[in-house]
């Protein structure tokens, strides 16, 4: 069966990412929920305050496992329209860096599909975190796992 390529959005960008537009691309007639994740740049972690946020990524790599994530979660859960943007370079305070949506038919499968495809991001797509701290250190931060969610 040939997949329809309008029902996925997958984006590496260095430009700021568009809320309102990966909304208005998982809006359609078929769905009745919809699950956005959108993780920003915060100010303090564990006591330390952030000033902005580096993203660096082996792209070919991280596109191929994006969508090897989104064909499994495709499988798993009845998908009707996804989306997975991941900004790259510096990214500021309150920016958004990353933003995973999903469509489904009913709420607790976008939400699962959303949670499965945020948590894996963050382990196995090759993007790595650089935070600059206020007091000018530059420390990279490694993925962390996450419990999988349920039907995983």
């Amino acid at each position: 069966m040939a997949e329809d390529l309008r029902k996925r959005w997958i984006q590496l960008s260095r430009e700021p990412i568009d809320i309102t537009e990966a909304y208005q691309f998982l809006q359609t007639p078929a769905a009745g929920g919809l699950a956005l994740f959108i993780g920003t740049t915060r100010q303090w972690t564990a006591g330390h305050e952030t000033l902005s946020l580096t993203y660096e990524g082996y792209e070919s790599m991280a596109l191929k496992e994006i969508h090897r994530l989104l064909d499994i979660a495709v499988n798993r859960w009845p998908i009707h329209r996804a989306c997975l943007l991941h900004r790259l370079g510096e990214v500021p305070l309150a920016e958004a860096s990353v933003l995973v949506g999903v469509a489904t038919s009913h709420r607790p499968e976008a939400f699962e599909a959303c949670r499965y495809l945020i948590d894996r991001l963050k382990v196995q797509v090759p993007i790595w975190k650089q935070e600059h701290l206020a007091d000018g250190q530059k420390i990279w931060v490694q993925g962390t796992e996450s419990p999988e969610p349920p039907n995983s």
